[in-house]
C-alpha cells in the first residue's frame, strides 16, 4: 500500500522513504551500494551466492537497500545489456562503464585495451542489485546493475572494451566490444576542435530513439542530459508511490529503466552519457532524498558535495562542464527544497572560481533540470534557479546555461542581472564577458511537447515579438507574472542542440557554436559565443590564475 493521504502531504521525501522501507516484507539484505571509490576495482568477498564481487561503498554515501536472490544462472545463457559510459573527474584517465545483466551471473567483468585482439585481464565488476517494491503498487522487481572504474588511461586515446561474465566471453562474441575514447591532453597546444550535444526530458518513445540516431550522427565528444531520463516515475513530484497515482501521490514502474538503458545503448555505450536529475528522477522509493536508484545506475564522476550524486564537474579541452541539481532549489517542485543544506551552492561557487582561474578553460557550461529561463505555459522559469544561481553565473561569467524541464527549444539573447544586453538574432554571435550568459531550453528529447504562449520562432520561420508575456516560480507554489523580452528563439518540436568547438589558434580566438537540430536534422538555430583564449574579466579585475595542473580535473 502507498502512505496515507493524510500522512503524505506532511512528509519529506526522507521521511516518505523511511515509511516505505517499513512497508516493505522482510527480504535477505546482502549489502548496500553507495557511489565506488575513486580508483576501487575490488575490495570485499564475493557476492551473489559467491558469484560475483563488489567494492565497499564509498563511506557517507547515499545508500539504496539492495537485495538479491540465491541463485545463479548459466552464464552461457545471459548477454550483458544496457552499456553505458560516463567519465569520471578526469575524463583524460578515468572512464566508467555501466551495465546490467537479467539475472545474477557469476564473476562479471569488463576487459579493455587499444588493441581489440589484446585485452586486458578481466578486470572484476561492482554488483550493484536493485529491489524496488511497494505492496499493491510497485513491482516486485530485482535488477542488476555492474559497473567498472578504470584509472590512468592514456588522453585522447581510443579503446576497445566488453563487458562479460563467467561463460560468456566478450572477445570471443560477435559484435560484443565497442570502444570509448579519453579527452585530450590538456593545455594551450590543444587546438583540436569538438563537438558534445545535450537534451533533457527524453523517456522511452519512438521520438526519443529519433532524437539518438540524429545525435550519433554529429559524432559527439560526450552527450549532456538536462534531467528527466528515463520517466519511471511519470508524475514527477517526488510523492510516495500508490498503484494509481491519484490523491497526492505517485506511480512508479522500474522496468522503465530497462526499456531506457536498452534504449540509449547504441550510443552510450560509445559516446559518454552525463546525466544531470530532474523531478521525475527523484523516486522516494530509493533513499532519503530519492536518489538510491540513480546511484545503482550510474557512474557519477563524485568530485561534488557530498549530498549531492548528481552534482560533478569536469574539463574536457578547453570547456569546463558542470551539473547540477536544480530540485535542490526549486519553488515549483519543492520536495527535495534545500536538501543540501546550501553545500551544493557553496560548491558551485567553489568551482566556478576554480574554473575561471585556469588559464586553459575558455568556455564554462552549466547545465541542470529547471529552466532559468524559459517561456512554456507548462513551467515557464524557476525563481529558485534565478535567486540561488543566476548572480554567480553572472559573477564567474558562464557562457552557457542548458536546462530541460520544458519540452520545446527555447533561447534567450544574452542575460546580465536578469535583464537582456542585446538581440541576437538567429547566425549571430555573443561576447559573453560583456554580453552575458546565453540560456537554453532543451527539454525536447524523446518526451510530450509542451505549448509556448507566443508563436514558434526559428530558422525559416522567424517570428520576432517585442515581449512575451509568461510567469516564474518566485516561491514555493507561487506564479508571478512577467513581461519578458530576452526570448529570441522558440520551436515546438523533437530536437537537441549540438555544440561545435574550436579552440583559439593562430590568432583566432576560442569559439563554441550552438547549434539546434530538429528531429529531422533540420537546422533550427545557430549562436556564435566568442572568447579571446586566456581572459576572462570579472568586473575590472582580470583572472589569470596559476598554472593549472592539467592532470587535474
Amino acid at each position: 500500500m502507498g502512505i496515507p493521504d493524510r500522512l503524505a502531504e506532511r512528509m519529506s521525501m526522507a521521511e516518505q522513504h523511511d515509511w516505505l522501507v517499513a512497508q516493505r516484507p522482510s527480504r535477505r539484505t546482502l549489502f548496500r551500494a553507495g557511489a565506488i571509490g575513486a580508483g576501487a576495482l575490488l575490495a570485499g568477498p564475493s557476492l551473489l551466492d559467491s558469484a560475483a564481487f563488489a567494492t565497499t561503498p564509498a563511506a557517507g554515501a547515499a545508500s539504496p537497500t539492495l537485495v538479491t536472490t540465491n541463485s545463479t544462472a548459466d552464464g552461457a545463457s545471459v548477454a550483458p545489456f544496457a552499456r553505458h559510459l560516463a567519465f569520471g573527474a578526469n575524463p583524460r584517465r578515468q572512464i566508467r562503464v555501466g551495465w546490467q545483466v537479467p539475472t545474477p551471473v557469476r564473476r562479471p567483468f569488463l576487459r579493455i585495451g587499444t588493441d581489440p585482439y589484446n585485452l586486458s585481464g578481466r578486470i572484476p565488476a561492482e554488483v550493484r542489485p536493485l529491489h524496488s517494491e511497494v505492496p499493491g503498487a510497485a513491482g516486485p522487481v530485482d535488477q542488476y546493475y555492474l559497473h567498472v572504474e578504470v584509472d590512468r588511461l592514456r588522453p585522447d586515446t581510443t579503446y576497445y572494451y566488453g563487458v562479460g561474465h563467467q561463460g560468456y566471453e566478450p572477445a570471443t562474441t560477435v559484435g560484443a566490444l565497442s570502444t570509448v575514447r579519453t579527452a585530450p591532453q590538456r593545455g594551450r597546444w590543444n587546438t583540436d576542435p569538438f563537438t558534445f550535444t545535450a537534451f533533457g526530458d527524453q523517456g522511452v518513445s519512438a521520438h526519443a530513439l529519433a532524437n539518438d540516431g540524429v545525435v550519433a550522427q554529429q559524432n559527439p565528444a560526450f552527450h549532456l542530459l538536462a534531467g528527466d531520463i528515463a520517466y519511471a516515475d511519470p508524475s514527477g513530484r517526488g510523492l510516495p508511490v500508490s498503484a494509481t497515482g491519484a490523491n497526492g501521490t505517485d506511480v512508479f514502474n522500474p522496468t522503465i529503466w530497462d526499456a531506457y538503458l536498452g534504449q540509449i545503448e547504441a550510443v552510450a555505450s560509445r559516446v559518454p552519457w552525463m546525466v544531470a536529475t530532474g523531478n521525475h528522477d527523484m523516486e522516494a522509493l530509493y533513499s532519503p532524498d530519492g536518489y538510491g536508484g540513480q546511484i545503482a545506475r550510474w557512474d557519477f564522476p563524485g568530485n561534488g558535495p557530498q549530498a549531492c550524486p548528481s552534482v560533478y564537474s569536469f574539463i574536457y579541452g578547453n570547456v569546463g562542464v558542470i551539473s547540477l541539481d536544480a530540485n535542490d532549489v526549486s519553488n515549483e517542485i519543492p520536495a527535495n527544497l534545500g536538501y543540501s543544506g546550501g553545500s551544493q551552492t557553496a560548491w558551485l561557487k567553489e568551482r566556478l572560481e576554480f574554473l575561471r582561474h585556469q588559464p586553459d578553460v575558455d568556455f564554462i557550461v552549466v547545465f541542470f533540470h529547471h529552466c532559468a529561463y524559459s517561456t512554456t505555459n507548462a513551467h515557464a522559469s524557476e525563481g529558485g534557479v534565478r535567486a540561488a544561481w543566476v548572480p554567480l553565473f553572472d559573477t564567474y561569467r558562464v557562457d552557457l546555461v542548458i536546462n530541460g524541464h520544458n519540452h520545446i527549444y527555447e533561447r534567450s539573447d544574452p542575460l546580465r542581472g536578469g535583464s537582456p544586453t542585446k538581440v541576437v538574432p538567429i547566425g549571430g554571435t555573443v561576447h559573453p564577458d560583456t554580453d552575458g550568459t546565453t540560456y537554453l531550453s532543451v527539454g525536447a528529447g524523446g518526451r510530450s511537447l509542451y505549448s509556448f504562449p507566443a508563436p514558434d520562432s526559428y530558422a525559416g520561420h522567424v517570428n520576432d515579438l517585442a515581449s512575451v508575456n509568461t510567469y516564474s516560480w518566485t516561491g514555493v507554489g507561487v506564479k508571478t507574472a512577467e513581461v519578458v523580452t530576452w526570448s529570441r528563439v522558440r520551436y515546438t518540436g523533437f530536437s537537441f542542440v549540438a555544440v561545435d568547438v574550436r579552440p583559439a589558434s593562430a590568432g583566432q580566438p576560442a569559439t563554441l557554436t550552438v547549434r539546434a537540430i530538429a528531429e529531422s536534422g533540420a537546422e533550427l538555430d545557430r549562436v556564435t559565443i566568442v572568447r579571446t583564449a586566456g581572459l576572462c574579466t570579472l568586473g575590472s579585475r582580470g583572472v589569470r590564475g596559476p598554472q593549472a595542473d592539467f592532470d587535474a580535473s
